[in-house]
């Protein structure tokens, strides 16, 4: 009984307590989900902080743009400026098209095909820059409660070997133990959980932004091609 009680008072079972107690891999597994929740919260902020920006930014575009500003005016004033979105895919269709005529271009169809081209090159850019870093949260959504289940395990493994050791098999001697183990557990899920939510959310978001530069680009893929066509006929 002695004994008993020894083990309960020198064993800390706060959180704190539990990862000091906790063996060197269990720890590291413990410190990689804990940096790994982190860097997912920090990713999530950003994420949602630049999507409400570029939400914002394609609704000032596409009232500029539709407003009845002439096209060359519209690209003189986003030609000095740094462009994103809907903006760098109207650029680089405009660059092509003005490179195209100053070489005397006189095939509609294969201008229009160079600029279609430079506005999937530009889509595609874009595209890929929203959903950077998205990976990652999805990753840790679906390895974080496997990591943190290989800790517990190693945790648990080193608990029944001390046990084998001390040959005491008191629920006081392996509580503690355990629930170093069980830690690494709820870690793993504390940084899973809000990656696979923010995943889901923000791959949707991701999604509905592309699909309004996908619809940007095709307008103006038809209102370029009449454009051309009109300028081809009098030349």
């Amino acid at each position: 009984m002695e004994n008993l009680a020894v083990a309960v008072q020198t064993s800390d079972i706060s959180l704190w307590g539990l990862f000091w107690q906790a063996g060197f891999v269990v720890k590291l597994v413990m410190v990689g989900l804990l940096g790994a929740s982190i860097w997912t919260w920090a990713i999530i902020i950003d994420k949602v902080l630049g999507f409400g920006r570029a939400k914002r930014a394609f609704d000032r575009f596409e009232q500029v743009f539709w407003s009845g500003q002439s096209l060359e005016e519209l690209y003189r004033n986003l030609g000095e400026k740094r462009t994103t979105g809907m903006g760098s895919i109207f650029i680089a269709a405009m660059r092509e098209w003005k490179k195209s005529f100053e070489k005397g271009a006189r095939s509609p169809i294969a201008l229009q095909m160079r600029i279609d081209k430079a506005m999937d090159v530009a889509l595609a850019r874009e595209s890929d820059y929203l959903a950077a870093r998205l990976t990652f949260l999805a990753t840790i959504g679906s390895a974080g409660p496997f990591i943190g289940l290989f800790g517990t395990v190693i945790g648990i493994m080193t608990s029944f070997m001390g046990i084998a050791g001390s040959k005491s098999t008191s629920l006081a001697v392996v509580a503690p133990g355990i629930a170093e183990a069980l830690l690494a557990t709820a870690i793993g899920l504390v940084a899973a959980i809000p990656a696979v939510i923010a995943y889901n959310k923000l791959s949707s978001d991701a999604g509905k932004l592309t699909a309004r530069m996908e619809g940007f680009a095709d307008e103006f893929s038809a209102i370029l091609s009449r454009q051309i066509d009109e300028k081809l006929q009098r030349t």
